[in-house]
C-alpha cells in the first residue's frame, strides 16, 4: 500500500514503516559514532519503543553492546492499517540488534499489569540471570490498576486557578490565546496513579523478590521541569504532581535496593516534540522557539543525544554521578542556561501568527512531529509501494 500520513487533531494515524526504519537506523549510527560506553550489559527497558526509551535501549545496545529486553504496548498491522510507529521502531531495532550479533527480545502488553510483570521477570531469569539496569520510560494517558482493578486516566490541568497564555497549532502556524480550567482533587489523584512513581516502585520490588537484579543495578526513571511560562499547567499543575511522586519514589527504590548495593535515579530531560506533548498547549510554541535559540547556538539535542550524554557523561562517566540539590540528573541544563531562557522570554512576548516562522522554528517543529512516524525523513520512497506488515522477530505477546 503506498502510506501517507492521516492526521486527526494532534495525532497521526498512520506510520511508514521504511520511515521509522532510516529513524532507528540514524540513531544507531549516531551512537556507533560517539564510541564505546563502559555501561551496563543486561538492560530492561520498560517502555521500549519510542522517545527516551527507544533511545535508551539503541544507546544500551549499541553503546555498551547490552542484551536488552524492551517492553512496549503497541499495535500490529492488520487488514491494510499501519502498525503504530513504536511497532515499527522496534522491529527495526530487533533487526539491527540481532544482526549485530547482540541479544534482543521484545514483550508486547500493558507494563501497568501483574501478566506482563510476571513474563518480563520469567524471560530475565531464564535468558539473563540479572540485569544490571532498568529504564523506566512509560508514557501512558491510563493505568488500569493491577490491585484495584480501576482504570484511572490522567489529565493536564492547572491547579487552583485558570490558566491562559499563547499557544499555536503547529499545522497551520497559527498563534492563538487559550485557556485552561483548573482541575478538581480526583483529577491531581487519578494523574498521580497514571504518571507517578507506583509502578515504577513495584517493577524494581518484584526484581528484587526474585533476586533478577545484579549487584550495583541502577534505575532511571525520566522527568522533566521545563520554564517559568509553562510552569503554571506543567511543573505546577496535575503533570507537576506525578512528577513530584516520581521525583520522590527515587528515593524510596534506592533505600529498598541498598541491600544490593542498587540505586535508583530520575534523569531530567529536555523538551522534545514527542506525540503527548504535541497536544500540550503552550509547548509547540515553547519548543519552537527553544529549537531556534538552540540550533543557533549549536546546543540542540534529539532524544538519541540526549541519551548518549547521559550514558556517557552522567551515568557511566567513571566518576560520582552528578545530581542537582533534589538529587535529579539534569541532562536539560542546556536547555534551561539563563541565556537561552532569557531568549527564550523575549521571543514569546513577541510571538504572533505572522513572525513565529522567521522567530522559531515551526518548521523543524512539524518535520520532528512527522518523523515521529515515519514521515519526511531523508532517503525514504513515500511514493513507493510499502508493505505494512513487519513482524517483530522475537516478540513475546
Amino acid at each position: 500500500m503506498i502510506i501517507e500520513p492521516r492526521m486527526r487533531g494532534f495525532i497521526c494515524l498512520t506510520a511508514h514503516p521504511q520511515g521509522c526504519e532510516q529513524n532507528v537506523k540514524e540513531q544507531i549510527a549516531y551512537i556507533k559514532s560517539k564510541g564505546p560506553i563502559a555501561g551496563a550489559k543486561k538492560v530492561l527497558v520498560i517502555g521500549a519503543s519510542t522517545g527516551f526509551g527507544l533511545a535508551s535501549r539503541i544507546t544500551s545496545a549499541f553503546g555498551s553492546d547490552a542484551a536488552t529486553i524492551g517492553v512496549f504496548f503497541e499495535k500490529p498491522a492488520s487488514d491494510g492499517k499501519t502498525a503504530s510507529p513504536g511497532w515499527y521502531n522496534s522491529a527495526a531495532f530487533e533487526k539491527e540488534a540481532h544482526q549485530a550479533g547482540l541479544y534482543a527480545k521484545s514483550i508486547n502488553g500493558d507494563a501497568f499489569s501483574d501478566e506482563i510483570k510476571d513474563q518480563t521477570l520469567a524471560l530475565i531469569k531464564s535468558d539473563l540471570g540479572q540485569v544490571d539496569l532498568v529504564i523506566y520510560s512509560l508514557a501512558s494517558p491510563v493505568r488500569l490498576h493491577p490491585k484495584t482493578g480501576v482504570l484511572h486516566r490522567s489529565v493536564l490541568k492547572p491547579i487552583g486557578s485558570s490558566y491562559t497564555n499563547k499557544t499555536v497549532d503547529f499545522h497551520s502556524g497559527k498563534v492563538s490565546e487559550i485557556s485552561i480550567e483548573p482541575c478538581t482533587q480526583e483529577d491531581i489523584e487519578n494523574t498521580v496513579v497514571v504518571m507517578g512513581g507506583e509502578d515504577w516502585s513495584m517493577w524494581m520490588e518484584a526484581l528484587k523478590a526474585q533476586d533478577l537484579l545484579a549487584p550495583g543495578a541502577l534505575t532511571i526513571a525520566y522527568s522533566y521541569i521545563g520554564p517559568a511560562v509553562t510552569e503554571p499547567v506543567y511543573r505546577k499543575g496535575t503533570i507537576g504532581r506525578a512528577k513530584d511522586h516520581l521525583e520522590a519514589t527515587a528515593f524510596t527504590i534506592s533505600e529498598s535496593l541498598a541491600s544490593v548495593n542498587g540505586k535508583a535515579y530520575v534523569s531530567v530531560n529536555k523538551a522534545l516534540v514527542t506525540q503527548a506533548s504535541s497536544a500540550i498547549p503552550v509547548i509547540p510554541l515553547y519548543i519552537s522557539l527553544l529549537y531556534k535559540i538552540m540550533k543557533k547556538d549549536g546546543l540542540h539535542e534529539g532524544c538519541i543525544e540526549q541519551m548518549q550524554r547521559l550514558y556517557a557523561q552522567r551515568l557511566y562517566s567513571g566518576q560520582a554521578i552528578p545530581t542537582d540539590e533534589k538529587g535529579r540528573i539534569r541532562i536539560d541544563d542546556w536547555e534551561m542556561r539563563d541565556d537561552v531562557q532569557a531568549e527564550v522570554a523575549h521571543l514569546w512576548e513577541q510571538a504572533t501568527t505572522e513572525n513565529l516562522n522567521e522567530i522559531g522554528d515551526l518548521e523543524g517543529y512539524r518535520k520532528d512531529f512527522y518523523s515521529l512516524f515515519g514521515f519526511d525523513v531523508s532517503g525514504v520512497d513515500y511514493k513507493a509501494d510499502t508493505n505494512e506488515v513487519v513482524p517483530i522477530e522475537s516478540i513475546v505477546e
